[in-house]
């Protein structure tokens, strides 16, 4: 009898993500006047007695006495609940009905709504203690029953002395009596419920915080919905990345931890230790010494195009997929290139410079048109390709290159060789990668390739471009015009200086890499890279993966799945396999995928199997990272 546990649950904020008494407010006093003031005088109230500086009693009458509410109003109520189930609660509906017999509703809310909520998930009837409304003869809820020991300070703690519970007594809510049946010697635990509120005087009694049901049944060893309560993934988000990207993975679950810059290595080395998914822009550097000091890591989402600044291979070796933004910026990076030759080409930066200065240069000199001037698009990825299509519908002549075969869009015309594209073009704009291949990709000799007085842009990687060449070119006049948006050194924040040779040349746009910085675009790849990053951690699927074997999922259900990543090396599968069979595992489903470096085996197989089919497949020779899903 000592074994048995017997979990203890709060309804408001903790069964549900809202208190009750809240909603009936918004639903009682739809047409007040004052339902916006009398709503928050409600919530004050609550807060108060959770925090346990009102009396539960007191908080009780006033909250009624301001709901103005009816019997009818409870049904629609209830409707209203069931929708706002706490999701790790909707998440482990199993748990419920599988320990129906040890499990307690225990609210100081109101049975007439409880029931219904809970009676679905499996909770048994009697297994529900809490107040009971008291209406008038008209059907107005007038108040509660007096002699309810939940309707006073303290009721819980007589509700439990009266069960009478033999074995260990774990309790999981949100408020001040909550904990008190702890206080009381009448539980064995406190867990302190904060998927939908944070007390912080709750929290400082509490045993135990509990951002989710899951990590309630992670400690104690029980069957849970999720293999690994989300809250212990731990995700570090650098550069100071979209606060919907913050929103998202917190609302996923997991434990989410910011900074507004970038770091360098040793900085980064110390921070990524304990880290399972790691969030950058272009400024940080995860190199071979930040990834062999992270011991934890799974996942980095470059919120970004370019993925440079990581060591892919040395990712891979680790077993650490990398997700970026492909096209989430694609617009803003063309919008900003196209605007810049326009200014280029009118010589505006230096005429702007001069009315700042009180010079009145009214002039045509040096100033052109962009139509039927020819551009030079050096890649034609997802950048290029789509400026090609923007810069011929506004009448340019569009030529590329690029070591990649593409689809040439609209009227574009290939080059067979960078030499021919560079003696061509008017305009010239740069939209390659940073691979180490690249460095200084344009220097003296392509310089000299190109017309006398040509508009350069590089929009891509600073390091792609020498600047004491580019200096020298534009202060020769070779170079008309020029746009930079990228440098080979940059600032790791706002409050850091730029220091680059380019500072004060004529017709010269400067921008702080600002190409992809709009809102509308750091909003999309706030979206995109956590949703890949998600469905990697969720489902083990690879798409869109830059380094990885790219694997698209299905969707598994009454399964397990096991994730094993190795390096690539003949065997893996066959002894998954011959572990499996021994342990007679029956398999639902299996994928593989391989590159050079590493395999990728997803298997997925009965949820009853024998735990020493872990231990083995872990213990593969060739094994980087093993994971189980369900």
């Amino acid at each position: 009898m000592k074994n048995k546990k017997y979990f203890v649950i709060d309804f408001d904020s903790t069964f549900t993500k809202v208190e009750a008494l809240d909603v009936l407010g918004e639903i009682s006093l739809k047409t007040n006047d004052q339902k916006d003031t009398i709503l928050e005088e409600i919530k004050a109230i609550t807060d108060r007695c959770m925090e346990g500086e009102l009396s539960f009693r007191q908080s009780l009458n006033e909250r009624i006495k301001l709901l103005e509410a009816k019997k009818d109003h409870i049904e629609h109520l209830i409707t209203r609940l069931k929708e706002k189930v706490s999701t790790s609660f909707k998440r482990n509906k199993e748990f419920f009905s599988e320990h129906a017999d040890h499990i307690y509703i225990i609210s100081n809310g109101f049975s007439d709504f409880i029931v219904p909520i809970v009676t679905e998930y499996g909770v048994k009837k009697e297994n529900v203690f809490a107040n009971k409304f008291e209406f008038d003869a008209e059907g107005n809820i007038v108040g509660f029953d007096p002699s309810n020991e939940l309707s006073s300070n303290n009721g819980k703690v007589e509700v439990i002395k009266k069960l009478k519970l033999a074995g260990e007594v774990y309790v999981i809510g949100d408020g001040y009596n909550d904990y008190e049946i702890k206080a009381g010697g009448l539980a064995n635990m406190f867990y302190a419920f904060t998927e939908n509120v944070e007390r912080t005087p709750v929290l400082q009694k509490a045993d135990h915080i509990a951002p989710s049901l899951d990590e309630v049944l992670y400690v104690n060893k029980m069957n849970t919905a999720l293999s690994y309560p989300k809250n212990r993934i731990k995700v570090l988000l650098l550069e100071n990345i979209h606060p919907d990207a913050v929103r998202i993975l917190k609302e996923e679950g997991y434990t989410v931890e910011k900074h507004p810059t970038g770091l360098d290595e040793d900085e980064l080395c110390e921070k990524v230790r304990d880290v399972s998914v790691l969030g950058i822009r272009s400024k940080t550097q995860v190199t071979k010494k930040v990834l062999e000091s992270a011991n934890r890591l799974i996942a980095i989402g470059a919120f970004c195009i370019g993925t440079n600044q990581i060591d892919l291979e040395e990712a891979l070796k680790n077993g650490v997929t990398v997700f970026n933004a492909p096209y989430s910026n694609t617009r803003s990076v063309v919008e900003l290139a196209i605007a810049e030759i326009i200014l280029l080409m009118r010589n505006l930066p230096d005429k702007m410079m001069l009315m700042h200065q009180g010079k009145w240069d009214k002039s045509a000199k040096d100033s052109y048109e962009i139509r039927g001037k020819k551009i030079g698009i050096i890649g034609y990825g997802n950048i290029g390709s789509q400026l090609s299509v923007l810069a011929e519908n506004m009448g340019m002549d569009v030529y590329y290159y690029d070591l990649v075969d593409r689809l040439t869009l609209g009227n574009a015309t290939k080059c067979n060789s960078l030499d021919e594209l560079l003696s061509l073009s008017d305009v010239i704009s740069l939209h390659v990668d940073g691979r180490k291949e690249n460095k200084n990709f344009i220097s003296d000799p392509q310089f000299e390739k190109m017309k006398d007085g040509v508009i350069f842009l590089n929009l891509s990687r600073g390091q792609v471009v020498d600047i004491e060449a580019l200096k020298k070119n534009i202060l020769s006049g070779k170079v008309r015009g020029t746009a930079i948006d990228v440098f080979p050194e940059e600032p790791k924040s706002n409050k850091d200086e730029l220091k680059t040779a380019l500072k004060g040349l004529p017709n010269t746009l400067l921008t702080p890499h600002i190409g992809g910085s709009t809102l509308e675009a750091q909003v999309n790849i706030a979206h995109f890279v956590p949703g890949q990053i998600m469905d990697y951690m969720n489902t083990g699927s690879t798409t869109n993966s830059v380094n990885f074997p790219n694997v698209r999922l299905p969707e598994f259900k009454n399964a397990h799945r096991l994730i094993h990543i190795h390096h690539n090396m003949p065997g893996i599968l066959a002894k998954i396999n011959n572990i499996l069979a021994e342990f007679k595992t029956n398999i639902v489903g299996q994928y593989l995928k391989t590159n050079e470096t590493i395999g990728y085996v997803i298997t997925d197989i009965d949820k009853a199997y024998n735990k020493e089919v872990i231990k083995k497949m872990k213990a593969i020779e060739g094994t980087i990272w093993f994971r189980v899903l369900y």
